[in-house]
């Protein structure tokens, strides 16, 4: 027997809306997708926080961003180890067959992956450091990071924002050791960007890669 459940109505009633308006009122638009296939103005790596709407941001239209979201929107090392990549596999894809012009890494303000690096760093979360735990394994690539830090223990919100933007300047860093990256950005046909919103003011800070600071638009 299949493990799913039927649909709940409030979400079978929003696709219903969305088919007789939004797609009703862009049928040649989708059709010309399925017929074309994607031509993405660029990849966007995002975190899965629900509450990071990233094609919103931008005023995304379908079709326009090749899309790639996981916990704490990280780009892991260059492995190619015969292991299973998620991530690697989206950023080959994007870069090698979709050819994108730009890489974005999107890092967001309270970040739960973030946290739960700094509190398993600090001897806080000790069920992170378990071999079991995938949320731990997965964080573990901001460790460097957070080791690094240099404010204050006490100052929690400020380390948090700091890791944070690091854990965007990190992925950049794993991005461009990627060959097909590299060599992408060599011959002058993909460009890497770092950003950082801030959920509550909704300001959105991008990385100036003259200082390596994130100034706000």
């Amino acid at each position: 027997m299949v493990p799913a459940r039927p649909l709940p109505s409030f979400l079978v009633n929003r696709y219903l809306g969305w088919k007789a308006v939004q797609f009703a009122e862009n049928r040649a638009w989708f059709r010309r997708l399925a017929e074309e296939g994607q031509h993405p103005r660029g990849m966007i790596v995002a975190c899965c926080d629900s509450r990071i709407d990233i094609g919103g941001i931008f005023h995304a239209d379908p079709g326009e961003f090749f899309m790639h979201r996981n916990i704490a929107n990280l780009i892991p090392p260059y492995r190619p180890d015969g292991d299973l990549h998620g991530t690697s596999a989206a950023v080959e894809f994007a870069v090698r067959v979709l050819r994108v012009p730009h890489v974005l890494v999107v890092g967001h303000s309270q970040c739960g992956g973030v946290a739960a690096c700094h509190d398993m760093c600090c001897g806080m979360a000790p069920e992170l450091e378990r071999e079991t735990s995938f949320i731990g394994r997965w964080m573990g690539l901001l460790r460097p990071a957070f080791e690094a830090l240099s404010l204050p223990e006490e100052d929690r919100a400020a380390r948090l924002e700091a890791l944070g933007r690091a854990g965007v300047v990190a992925s950049l860093h794993n991005l461009a050791g990627f060959p097909f990256v590299a060599r992408a950005i060599e011959a002058g046909e993909l460009a890497l960007h770092g950003c950082y919103l801030d959920i509550g003011s909704g300001e959105l800070e991008v990385l100036d890669p003259e200082n390596g600071r994130f100034v706000a638009l």
